[in-house]
């Protein structure tokens, strides 16, 4: 088995004790108190908890005690920063790419310890050195993959598997990108799979008529027909070759969105498929460039021929190639690229989402863009720091086919609640607050919750929210009755009783009269409590718009015309989903596009 060549660019091997400070530290003029100080911040996902430990007018120790960041994005930052806190005694540690509110929190937290021990956080805004600026390195492959999420992973796996020499340069600690944060389902249609799961009579004709009506007939059907013809083969791919697993146990997901049930989640959601999709890449022998930045695309005589990279502490590389795959992903966090209806909602993508790889191609090779102003909104998000949000959909799924409903803030159900994401989302956008409330009795609220982990939402987490009981964001309510629960939401309780008496009704006569719930999802009436109520508000990651390509996914100029030597793969590709995808969609196009795109390269003479 081949094994990759994984460079990761970080900080230097730093103690935890400051014994060994250079010399040209800061001290604090004011003498502060010895002592172990807790301070606790906001990072991404909610609170950090931050012990940090001053001696001798130095900061001694800093360990970060509780947290509910996203274990394989803050991971870097939980250690790097508390070690060049301590290293350097400073307050300005480098900002670790994919963790930055993380790095914030902590940061902000070690300041907040030197206050409370009477100094002045001003004094330790010590420099890092840069200790690899200047240095230069010149290297070769037949393909540069710019961008280490899933398309990117997939695209490199299957180039060094039809014989091509990869390396893959990704500007954050680790490969996973923003599949790790997905909602953790894929669309299988065609694969080996689905048919096992006992639909065989799906089609890609089916498929692409779905998503032209999901999409607002705005779709580039071009592209929709190389994703909807090569989804299923690749699925299978990625369980033979790959070893990715899917959740076949919880069987086929049924959705509005689709004619036929053609969506299944991964095992362990996106986290779990990010993990295997790396070991895959960690295996194929690639080249692998961590904390690495693609600046600039090298081109001669309009040819594309790789790329100009610079890790984060300075050192540069020129990598030369026969074609470069531009794989960085969406914009979802860059406001100079969204459109105006994404300030409603809430982001919860990666903080690494700014579109650099769009913008660079646009810059250096005049590529063309198009589709820019559609985002993808779904109307299950909490959200669990300021302007951004956790995806609830996991447990959403199995509860809304069950006995969950979704209620306005006077209390009455508004929608039907296995309506597509789409239509959803719209009526939640009407809502006051734009918000509406999953109500959930005991068992339901049991269930939910432990779908929520992959999700970056631990039952530890739910139950503080819980505990908080709506005093502050998000809003998680709990109650011995339906009215104890909705007081503290803020809901009109005797209306809500009402709305669930309705339901059970409705569940008893199995025909919803108000919303024409399928009778499928009527089997069960609201049960016993305690009752639970969750917020459910529009949240947004993934960007719609993006590269103009051609049939072999090769970027198109303004003119009309191919880019020599230049390719792309995933969310940077703009048009396949029109105005809007359904679920399961962009993590599918994401493997879909990079093994089409890998092979189309293999192609070439």
């Amino acid at each position: 088995m081949k094994q990759a060549k994984i460079i990761m660019a970080a900080a230097l091997s730093l103690s935890l004790t400051a014994c060994n400070l250079s010399s040209g530290s800061k001290k604090s003029d004011v003498k502060m108190k010895d002592g172990t100080y807790t301070s606790v911040q906001e990072g991404h996902n909610g609170s950090v908890k931050v012990e940090t430990t001053i001696s001798e007018n130095k900061i001694t120790d800093v360990k970060v005690l509780e947290n509910s960041e996203t274990e394989s994005l803050a991971t870097p930052a939980l250690t790097q920063v508390p070690e060049q806190i301590v290293e350097y005694q400073t307050v300005q540690p480098d900002v670790v790419s994919g963790a930055t509110y993380t790095t914030v929190a902590i940061t902000a937290a070690v300041k907040d310890a030197v206050k409370q021990a009477g100094g002045n956080p001003d004094a330790f805004k010590n420099d890092i050195p840069n200790q690899d600026k200047g240095k230069k390195e010149s290297l070769e492959a037949d393909v540069v993959v710019v961008g280490g999420g899933g398309a990117g992973m997939v695209a490199t796996s299957r180039l060094e598997q039809l014989g091509k020499k990869v390396i893959i340069v990704e500007k954050t600690s680790s490969l996973g990108g923003t599949i790790r944060v997905s909602g953790g389902n894929q669309v299988v249609q065609g694969s080996e799979a689905q048919k096992k799961l006992g639909v065989t009579d799906d089609s890609a004709d089916s498929m692409k008529e779905d998503f032209l009506k999901n999409g607002g007939n705005l779709n580039d059907t071009e592209l929709l027909d190389i994703y909807s013809a090569n989804v299923g083969q690749t699925t299978d791919w990625l369980m033979s070759d790959i070893h990715v697993s899917y959740n076949e146990e919880a069987g086929l997901h049924k959705l509005a969105e689709y004619s036929k049930n053609r969506e299944l989640a991964y095992q362990g959601g996106g986290l779990g498929v990010a993990k295997v999709l790396a070991q895959a890449v960690e295996d194929s022998g690639a080249q692998v460039l961590l904390n690495t930045t693609t600046k600039e695309l090298i081109v001669e005589n309009g040819t594309v021929v790789g790329v100009k990279a610079v890790t984060n502490l300075g050192k540069e590389y020129t990598i030369k190639a026969k074609q470069v795959v531009l794989a960085s992903g969406g914009y979802g966090n860059n406001a100079d690229l969204l459109p105006a209806i994404a300030k409603e909602g809430l982001f919860y993508g990666l903080d690494s989402s700014m579109g650099e790889g769009l913008e660079m191609a646009k810059r250096d090779v005049n590529a063309n863009t198009t589709h820019m102003e559609y985002i993808k909104e779904y109307p299950n998000g909490v959200e669990t720091s300021p302007k951004h949000a956790k995806s609830t959909i996991a447990g959403n799924i199995p509860i809304l086919s069950s006995n969950g409903i979704l209620v306005n803030q006077d209390g009455k159900r508004v929608v039907n609640e296995k309506a597509s994401n789409h239509d959803i989302l719209n009526v939640l956008q009407q809502q006051k607050n734009q918000t509406l409330y999953l109500v959930m009795d005991a068992a339901s609220f049991a269930v939910w919750k432990t779908k929520l982990k992959n999700a970056g939402l631990t039952e530890e987490t739910i139950d503080q929210y819980v505990a908080n009981n709506g005093s502050t964001e998000p809003i998680f309510t709990s109650g011995k009755t339906l009215e104890e629960a909705a007081k503290a939401a803020n809901i009109d309780g005797k209306a809500l009783q009402e709305t669930v008496d309705k339901f059970n009704g409705y569940v008893a006569a199995g025909v919803d009269e108000d919303f024409q719930r399928n009778p499928d999802y009527l089997k069960t009436p609201i049960g016993d409590g305690p009752y639970y109520i969750v917020e459910q508000k529009a949240r947004y990651a993934s960007t719609m718009g993006g590269l103009d390509v051609n049939s072999n996914l090769q970027v198109m100029n303004k003119d009309g015309k191919p880019i020599e030597g230049l390719y792309a793969a995933g969310e940077i590709i703009g048009g396949v989903m029109g105005s809007d995808s359904p679920s399961g969609a962009n993590n599918g196009w994401a493997v879909t596009s990079g093994k089409y795109v890998a092979e189309k390269i293999a192609e070439q003479k």
